[in-house]
């Protein structure tokens, strides 16, 4: 059986350091210096007032020697806005199983998580997610931005401005060169999706807002903490990757065994578990 590798689409050893990466978008949006970067890059995304943008309070700021492993959610970045309203933003570089699902499980989080036992329901403020794929995610439309909240399919009603999510698909910005509406956030989505330091030039001549994230992604990619970071990053992925997929292997093997022992035939056992002829034939010749 083939299997694509975990995190397929980020380079292992890259001159610029891949801002797909959840620790390096962290690090570039997630700490108190970043405010501004992070400012120009929600008010791309977002039809808010500007003064929303002049009290951000990140919640979980990163500190790269608090770094400990992926623990649920510590490479997000979540913060409030002047007006109560929480955001969360967070990075997939690759496709996982059931994202819709997902999706919907840490919005309603973050909406219950800001009541306790005694609290009234007005105490609940607006939240927002936004989330940046690296690979296709809504595959009904070819649009890279999509803006989802909960409307009545008939009237349009809007029944509550509590939730809100917004999708961001890199892949399907690639081929787009020009875009009069959303002409910023395009800009960002090149960046998420930059590979060389010539690519990163030529954005930074977009707009002062580039030149700025541009100059940090350099001044990061350069820095050597930094690059230790991402390659551990890297090393954990590969490594979780390599242990989910032992694990399944084991169940398939042992499925392949018991349809063995059942008498199915070799072509059935094939289908049913994508093994190959000769794996089955290996099992075979090991079990009996």
């Amino acid at each position: 059986m083939s299997n694509s590798n975990a995190s397929s689409n980020v380079n292992p050893n890259p001159k610029i350091l891949s801002p797909m990466l959840d620790i390096i978008f962290k690090l570039l949006m997630g700490s108190e210096n970043s405010k501004e970067d992070l400012t120009n890059f929600l008010m791309s995304v977002l039809n808010l007032s500007p003064s929303e943008y002049e009290d951000i309070t990140i919640s979980n700021p990163f500190l790269p020697q608090e770094y400990r492993g992926d623990k649920l959610g510590i490479l997000d970045v979540k913060l409030k806005l002047k007006s109560g309203k929480v955001l969360n933003i967070e990075v997939q570089v690759d496709p996982m199983p059931h994202m819709d699902n997902r999706i919907m499980f840490y919005v309603s989080k973050l909406i219950t998580e800001q009541m306790g036992e005694s609290d009234r329901y007005e105490k609940i403020k607006p939240v927002i997610s936004i989330i940046i794929t690296g690979h296709p995610l809504i595959k009904k439309s070819e649009k890279y931005h999509h803006h989802f909240r909960l409307y009545d399919i008939e009237s349009g009603v809007l029944l509550t401005d509590t939730l809100a999510i917004h999708t961001l698909e890199v892949p399907k910005a690639r081929e787009i060169t020009e875009c009069n509406d959303k002409a910023e956030l395009l800009n960002w989505m090149k960046f998420f999706d930059i590979k060389t330091e010539e690519e990163l030039k030529m954005l930074a001549e977009k707009s002062p807002a580039m030149k700025k994230v541009t100059m940090r992604l350099l001044e990061l990619s350069a820095d050597e903490k930094a690059r230790q970071l991402y390659e551990a990053r890297l090393k954990e992925q590969r490594d979780s990757w390599a242990r989910e997929q032992g694990a399944k292997m084991e169940g398939i093997l042992l499925v392949a065994k018991n349809l063995l022992s059942a008498g199915d035939t070799i072509e059935k056992i094939v289908m049913v578990t994508g093994l190959t002829h000769s794996e089955i034939k290996d099992l075979q010749t090991a079990d009996f």
